[in-house]
């Protein structure tokens, strides 16, 4: 009667637990569409720098949102902005690039827009080495994981990332963790993506990528030169957009 009772629990045990293995992996999402809010503290990203030239009259108190979805799979992704139909006097206080990531390849094509202009990028992908802490918090309903990236002497960046979404990318040009980052945070809270909403999504990403002809494209050095030579005559008051095509 004992060694029945005992079998029972035993059995029952390995139900529990076989469930929970079940729920888990049920849990995961292996391809997804995840929706950021992203939020610019205008003051703190321009401070020190005069644009009466430019935009006199422009409301930097108010912090400026942009929507941005991300779609990837366990081996690639597309980071895009979700345009508006309403007009934004503030556009080109920030940027709003398309980046694709192909992990398989080490391989990401940027599309960057300086002032109605497509710039197209194409390079290996970004490399970052991430601190992980013990800081967790809850975003779009995944317990996420903090990690921390020392960008240089004065600037870092936080990630939270959730390891039930399992692709190692992110927006912008991140990845490199075990998990999708789901909030992305300046040090200093100027510039700040937290993902809003995450649901399974299954496409074919390769279509989604910038598209160009092959002497369209530059590498990350020559765009710096290009950025350097073109814009040198602006470069006090785009200082803070040039400093976020490679940071971010």
């Amino acid at each position: 009667m004992k060694a029945e009772i005992v079998g029972s629990r035993k059995m029952a045990l390995l139900l529990v637990a076989l469930f929970c293995s079940l729920s888990f992996l049920e849990a995961q999402i292996e391809a997804g569409r995840v929706v950021y809010e992203r939020r610019t503290n205008l003051e703190k990203r321009y401070k020190g720098i005069d644009l009466s030239r430019w935009a006199r009259n422009a409301d930097l108190k108010t912090p400026k949102i942009d929507m941005f979805e991300l779609i990837y799979n366990d081996s690639s992704s597309v980071f895009r902005p979700i345009e508006s139909d309403i007009p934004d006097e503030r556009s080109w206080f920030t940027m709003k690039n398309t980046t694709f990531q192909n992990l398989s390849s080490n391989t990401r094509k940027q599309e960057f827009v300086f002032f109605g202009t497509s710039v197209l990028l194409e390079d290996s992908l970004r490399t970052r080495i991430w601190r992980m802490t013990e800081s967790k918090r809850l975003i779009a309903g995944y317990n996420c994981r903090q990690a921390v990236w020392e960008a240089n002497d004065t600037t870092r960046i936080y990630a939270w990332y959730a390891e039930e979404l399992i692709s190692s990318v992110g927006p912008e040009t991140f990845n490199g963790l075990p998990g999708v980052i789901l909030g992305l945070a300046i040090e200093d809270g100027g510039v700040v993506y937290f993902a809003t909403e995450v649901k399974p999504y299954k496409t074919s990403i390769e279509p989604l990528a910038p598209q160009g002809k092959r002497k369209d494209w530059y590498t990350e050095e020559s765009l710096r030169q290009l950025i350097a030579e073109r814009f040198a005559s602006f470069s006090s008051t785009m200082a803070p957009l040039m400093r976020d095509v490679f940071l971010w």
